[in-house]
């Protein structure tokens, strides 16, 4: 039985904590901004969020029982894939991956700094574009990455 499904409403909440572990562990290491990492980001306020973005809208998790990820899916443009860290290795973003692709998603933003990430994607058929975007307000880029490019 496929693990992934489209998200519901009341995913909201492990699918914020998700997104609030893994921006801590991946980009706080790069960006090192206290204020937004340890008083803005938190589950809570990525509740708000995600609602305030149309969720469970282009959201799909990984549900075996419990709800271990998610990708988001806008047209072609894959925007979030993360998976609860502890459990990483254990083949659910690559799941979530191919379900993405399955439906139309070719292209993605990875933050350029985040090597693990690209890697991954390179590992499964995307290659680096050529373009480059800066994230707002910093010194760093995203790089766009396309699958089969």
């Amino acid at each position: 039985m496929n693990p992934i499904r489209p998200a519901r409403e009341e995913d909201a909440v492990r699918v914020a904590e998700i997104r609030v572990f893994c921006y801590r562990l991946n980009f706080y290491p790069i960006f090192r901004y206290d204020p937004f990492y340890f008083s803005e980001l938190t589950v809570p306020n990525a509740v708000r969020e995600l609602f305030d973005a149309g969720f469970p809208r282009g959201t799909f998790v990984y549900d075996d029982g419990v709800v271990k990820g998610f990708v988001t899916l806008h047209g072609e443009e894959i925007g979030r894939l993360f998976v609860e860290p502890c459990l990483w290795g254990r083949g659910i973003g690559h799941a979530l991956l191919e379900e993405a692709v399955a439906r139309g998603g070719r292209r993605l933003w990875a933050l350029e700094k985040n090597v693990r990430a690209i890697r991954f994607y390179e590992r499964h058929g995307f290659r680096l574009t050529g373009q480059e975007k800066p994230v707002d307000d910093t010194a760093e880029m995203l790089v766009e990455m396309a699958l089969g490019e």
